[in-house]
């Protein structure tokens, strides 16, 4: 399915396969040999998405562009079935795992393996070649690979990534923070309610 979203319409190229229960929303480039499978989410929220040529974005994978962070993916590259990237950018010959994580902000370098379940925090920088392994978190610019059991050191990162902040424009420190936040969230997302299937 593909919708006009805030006036722009998704550019897919003619040899790229898009799965007929995919959704492809607004400033979306698709680039030659791509195949985004069934279930798959591609959303230009403000921003643009950009894929490069060959890339496979798998069953159930969301891939969300914002205002502030565009999304740019590039040749060669596999999104997992259930990965999540959030106005993230990623290099080419990168593989993101099943169920990974890529937030606001964040560069994954070429040939980077971020593996199942792993999260990229906001604004963190991944040098080409990195693997961050099963269930890991990787913080930072330098970046820090921490494992899910390091619950100190990553919520030691965490305050200065602010991503109430960031990501929301809500101080993390506003006593009703997710009031704040959720109203603003939804007060974007009802832009779509103007929004254009286009087959």
């Amino acid at each position: 399915m593909q919708f006009e979203h805030l006036g722009a319409s998704p550019r897919i190229h003619p040899d790229a396969v898009v799965a007929p229960t995919a959704v492809i929303s607004g400033d979306v480039t698709i680039g030659a040999g791509c195949h985004v499978l069934h279930g798959a989410v591609l959303t230009a929220e403000g921003g643009p998405v950009v894929l490069g040529a060959h890339v496979i974005v798998m069953e159930n994978a969301l891939v969300r562009a914002t205002s502030a962070n565009a999304v740019r993916i590039g040749d060669h590259t596999l999104i997992g079935t259930f990965a999540s990237i959030a106005g993230a950018t990623l290099g080419d010959e990168v593989f993101l795992a099943s169920g990974a994580r890529v937030f606001n902000g964040a560069r994954v370098g070429r040939r980077c393996e971020v593996r199942i379940n792993a999260i990229v925090h906001r604004q963190t920088v991944l040098p080409e070649g990195t693997v961050v392994p099963i269930g890991w978190v990787a913080v930072g610019d330098p970046v820090q690979l921490l494992s899910s059991d390091q619950h100190e050191q990553i919520g030691a990162a965490q305050p200065e990534l602010d991503f109430p902040g960031y990501v929301f424009g809500v101080d993390r420190d506003t006593p009703d923070l997710m009031v704040q936040l959720t109203e603003r969230y939804a007060s974007s997302l009802a832009r779509h309610a103007a929004d254009r299937r286009l087959d």
